[in-house]
């Protein structure tokens, strides 16, 4: 069963650098033709489609968030990592990382992680 893990902080401060990764087990990221994906939630609205990894190490971004974001990987431990350059409070959301993404969407989802911007 693959289970992707999201991890990092909580709380950032405004105009800072928000920094997550997430963790895979039960499967590959180089795994062909697979991409993992980040995703969030802001409180009461919808899901929010960041951008993505492809298993050959591309990456795809939501062209509304595409300047502010960066998708990395380390395959050595089988993560991927997102960031989001100057937050605001209106980044204040629940991330998720999934395998998928767009159009085929996302199979396999971590728990989610809330990041709050705040100061």
């Amino acid at each position: 069963q693959v289970q992707p893990q999201e991890s990092g902080p909580g709380l950032v401060k405004p105009s800072q650098t928000l920094s997550l990764t997430c963790t895979v087990s039960g499967g590959s990221i180089t795994t062909s033709y697979y991409a993992w994906s980040w995703i969030r939630q802001p409180p009461g609205k919808g899901l929010e489609w960041m951008g993505v990894i492809a298993y050959d190490g591309s990456t795809y971004y939501s062209p509304s968030l595409e300047s502010r974001t960066s998708i990395s990987r380390d395959t050595s431990k089988n993560q991927f990592s997102l960031q989001l350059s100057s937050v605001t409070p209106e980044d204040t959301a629940v991330y998720y990382c999934a395998r998928g993404g767009p159009p085929d969407g996302m199979d396999y989802w971590g728990k989610g992680t809330l990041v709050t911007v705040s100061s």
